[in-house]
C-alpha cells in the first residue's frame, strides 16, 4: 500500500493577517494530530473575510473590525499600537509618542512595501501594531509606544456553517485546551475520531 502524499493527507488551512505568529499553536498541532496537516496561509488584512466565505482557509486569525455576518468569531488578545518612523526621524530618540507628536506628519496605517520605504525615507510615519513592525523589522526604522492610540484586537475567525470536523480542535489548541479536555474529546468522540 503507498503512503499518502503530502497532498492527499488531511489537512486544515488557517489564514493569518500580518504580524500573527501560529508557531506555537503549530507545534500543539503536529504534536496531537500528527497525520493532518496544518497549513498556514499569509492573508492580506483586506482579505481576511473574502478567504473564508470563498472556502480558501477553514479557520483566520484576522484584525478586527471586521464584518463578522455568519461568523463565529473569538477575540484572543489586544495588539500594542505603535509609530514606526525612520531613525532619523525627530521622534525617534523617544520612548514613546502621542498622537499630537505625529500631527505634522503624514500617517499611513498599512504596511505595505511601498509605505515601508516612504517611512524609511522619511516621508511618512507608519501607525500599525507593534507585532507588524517586529515581523517586518528593518536597520533604517524604528518603532515607539503609541501611548494614547486605541489598540488594535487579533481574533480567530470561521464560517458558521463550516462543516470541518477538526476546527473545533484547532479552536481548543488555540484556547489552552489539554489533549485530554472533555470538550475535544467529547468532540472527537462525537465524530469516531481517535486521539492523535
Amino acid at each position: 500500500m503507498s503512503t499518502p502524499t503530502a497532498s492527499e493527507r488531511p489537512s486544515l488551512r488557517v489564514g493569518k493577517v500580518p504580524g500573527v505568529t501560529v508557531t506555537k499553536w503549530r507545534g500543539i498541532w503536529a504534536e496531537r494530530f500528527p497525520r493532518v496537516r496544518l497549513e498556514a496561509i499569509d492573508v492580506d488584512e483586506q482579505d481576511q473575510r473574502r478567504v473564508l466565505t470563498d472556502g480558501q482557509v477553514e479557520l483566520c486569525f484576522v484584525r478586527l473590525p471586521i464584518d463578522d455576518d455568519g461568523l463565529h468569531l473569538i477575540r484572543l488578545y489586544d495588539e500594542l499600537p505603535v509609530a514606526w518612523v525612520s531613525k532619523d526621524h525627530v521622534v525617534a530618540a523617544a520612548d514613546e509618542v502621542t498622537l499630537a507628536d505625529l500631527a505634522n506628519d503624514t500617517v499611513l496605517t498599512s504596511a505595505t512595501p511601498h509605505n515601508i520605504d516612504l517611512a524609511a525615507l522619511g516621508e511618512a510615519v507608519l501607525h500599525v501594531p507593534q507585532s507588524i513592525a517586529r515581523a517586518e523589522s528593518r536597520r533604517d526604522l524604528v518603532y515607539l509606544p503609541i501611548t494614547d492610540a486605541p489598540p488594535t484586537t487579533v481574533g480567530l475567525a470561521w464560517l458558521m456553517d463550516n462543516p470541518h470536523e477538526l476546527i473545533e480542535e484547532f479552536i481548543g489548541i488555540v484556547r489552552g485546551r489539554t489533549a485530554n479536555s472533555s470538550r475535544t474529546a467529547q468532540a472527537r468522540a462525537g465524530k469516531g475520531q481517535t486521539k492523535g
